[in-house]
């Protein structure tokens, strides 16, 4: 059974450093699950001692003893897969069988693709009479989010581990049990005392005890902009690296000789795959104004068959949302749509029909939006998509471009050809093209107000890793 009353700190799992507790809502009945155990940062000081302590000795592992340890965990991480899915699915609400297939297993992916890179990565090169070697950063410390929680946890422990670094995690509060099972998973696979931490807690709390720590030497964030933002700024006075994934309001263009129907359908479904909760979901369709009454027609009779029930129960394809907070945020946001005199073609306020408890969104659709509205500028994380009609491609490109937020960009047309021309004018980290999804060896991050740094393969362990020029004839 898990331990939600306990860290794992220096390689065994402690009590906090004063009791604090938070209960833990299960957001399909609104009922209280557990208690979970708050850290300070008493707690940090106290692992950060133990990370800093570890990295002497880890920062001078071999690849091979590292590739080991990453070896071990997708060995045992493998055994755990359905009890960590079944965790997501309880504490963030998605639907079980896609917690379990794309969210729990996509740690493994994570891992893996690490470990791919780590076996031929080089880690000292030559230019002219340097020796240019990358070396572990330091001690690191991570915050991760509730949305996609063992894939954004692999996707920091896994590089940082085959880097060399140290690190302290914290999890979101939302969805702790599987970064609690990580840390398990870990022990059991060797890795060394102090190499890994975890400590729960609230991040004005905790948080903002990492990022101003001057004995950490870097932290990787992925969250909202506004935290984002406010981890920067308490970090910026130790003037430590500080790698962010933060949020997005994604453009998906449609061009005029796509085929609506399944662009439109493959839309929909990316934007409602984890209720809206995706910081590259597509929630601004944009599509040929001459278009709109053909695109309403199909995006409302696509919403209403969508179904929206427990996320354990069969044939559920949309669960709640996190929280009675994110519930509430995304219901004045409708609430700003239908004011400010958008179209409410599907959905709209309140519980969906058949359900008096939980946190559950009716799957909603505003047309004919201009992309000043609330609705088409701010992150609503939630399972809303506003349809905004553009003159030609030249004004959907500036409409993509016209966001303070750069993470992720959809293009669907007649051919790829044209839609990898498009491609090329958008403002943003990650492109996708025809419904394509992304290979985990490629980088993920964003432009703009979606962050900076990248994570996944190659480009993720370089985020971990410090440059240093030795001059001379130095033999290698």
């Amino acid at each position: 059974m898990v331990n939600r009353m306990q860290f794992y700190i220096d390689g065994a799992w402690i009590n906090p450093a004063f009791p604090k507790t938070m209960v833990t809502v299960n957001p399909a009945t609104a009922e209280e699950m557990y208690k979970l155990a708050l850290g300070s940062k008493a707690d940090i000081d106290k692992a950060v001692i133990a990370a800093r302590r570890a990295f002497a000795t880890f920062s001078q592992s071999t690849r091979e003893q590292r590739m080991g340890l990453l070896a071990n965990i997708i060995e045992i991480y493998k055994g755990r897969v359905k009890e960590i899915g079944e965790a997501i699915s309880d504490e963030m609400g998605a639907p079980l069988a896609m917690a379990e297939q794309m969210q729990a297993n996509s740690a493994i992916g994570h891992l893996a693709t690490t470990l791919d890179v780590l076996k031929n990565y080089s880690f000292e090169d030559r230019i002219g009479n340097a020796i240019v070697v990358r070396e572990p950063i330091g001690v690191v410390g991570m915050i991760t989010p509730w949305n996609w929680p063992i894939s954004q946890i692999a996707c920091k422990v896994a590089p940082a581990l085959a880097a060399g670094c140290t690190m302290i995690l914290k999890p979101s509060e939302f969805a702790p049990t599987c970064a609690l099972m990580f840390a398990e998973i870990l022990h059991e696979a060797g890795v060394p005392q102090g190499v890994f931490n975890l400590i729960n807690g609230l991040g004005p709390e905790v948080g903002a005890a990492m990022s101003e720590h001057r004995e950490l030497d870097m932290i990787s964030f992925t969250g909202s902009t506004r935290a984002g933002i406010d981890v920067a700024s308490r970090a910026a006075p130790t003037v430590k690296r500080v790698s962010q994934e933060l949020g997005g309001k994604s453009p998906y263009i449609v061009l005029d000789d796509a085929d609506l129907e399944r662009a439109i359908a493959g839309c929909i479904e990316t934007l409602f795959l984890n209720s809206g909760q995706s910081c590259d979901a597509p929630s601004r369709l944009i599509v040929p104004g001459s278009r709109m009454a053909k695109v309403t027609a199909i995006a409302s009779d696509l919403a209403g068959r969508y179904q929206v029930g427990h996320p354990r129960a069969a044939g559920t394809q949309m669960g709640p949302v996190v929280s009675r907070g994110q519930w509430e945020k995304i219901q004045g946001l409708i609430q700003k749509g239908i004011d400010e005199g958008a179209t409410l073609i599907a959905g709209g306020l309140g519980l969906p029909k058949g359900k008096d408890k939980g946190f559950y969104v009716r799957p909603t659709i505003f047309a004919d939006v201009k992309n000043e509205m609330t609705i088409a500028r701010e992150e609503i994380f939630g399972p809303v998509l506003v349809i905004i009609g553009a003159k030609d491609e030249n004004e959907a490109i500036q409409i993509a471009n016209d966001t303070a937020y750069g993470l992720a960009g959809y293009v669907f047309a007649g051919s790829t050809e044209r839609a990898a021309k498009v491609s090329r004018s958008l403002r943003a980290g990650n492109i996708y093209l025809q419904g394509a999804s992304l290979d985990r060896a490629a980088p993920f991050g964003g432009y703009k107000q979606s962050g900076n740094g990248r994570e996944w393969g190659r480009f993720g362990l370089e985020d971990y890793l410090e440059v240093k020029s030795i001059a001379g004839s130095i033999e290698r």
